[in-house]
């Protein structure tokens, strides 16, 4: 078996507020744990128990995951990582591009590519980053980057 990689997002006290959006644009099965739910509740203080620990959201062939806890560092947000939709037709595409960018910043809205797709990003009012991507040709070596 392969390993798999899956995108965890960390949050600072709107987890919930975030994967409940994502689960709106996306779809998909939301699963949640708090802290009162968790070993982690005795060490923690009252206000601490309603953030999230851990949080799911899969559909079968997208798993996005995220939590509330915070490493003792902090939470610095950067523009290293991006989320990346490789969308099954421009529609879809367009109509996620327009969820995800509601109350965000579209930066690249859709448009077509030399690499064969129509390709755009944006950035979503939680601060993540997205790529979405949909190959127009079968058997397209559309990528799912803005580089090409």
């Amino acid at each position: 078996m392969m390993a798999v990689i899956v995108t965890y997002l960390t949050f600072s006290g709107n987890c919930r507020q975030a994967m409940t959006f994502y689960q709106q644009c996306l779809g998909g099965q939301l699963k949640f744990q708090t802290v009162a739910e968790s070993p982690l509740s005795e060490e923690m203080s009252e206000p601490m128990k309603a953030c999230i620990v851990h949080a799911t959201l899969s559909n079968g062939v997208m798993k996005l995951m995220g939590s509330d806890i915070v490493p003792e560092s902090g939470l610095v947000k950067g523009n290293s990582v991006s989320l990346s939709l490789t969308c099954t037709s421009t529609g879809e595409l367009k109509r996620l591009y327009r969820k995800l960018s509601s109350g965000g910043t579209a930066s690249h809205p859709p448009q077509e590519t030399h690499w064969g797709a129509l390709f755009g990003e944006l950035t979503d009012k939680f601060g993540n980053h997205w790529l979405l991507s949909c190959a127009h040709r079968a058997g397209s070596a559309a990528v799912n980057h803005h580089y090409g």
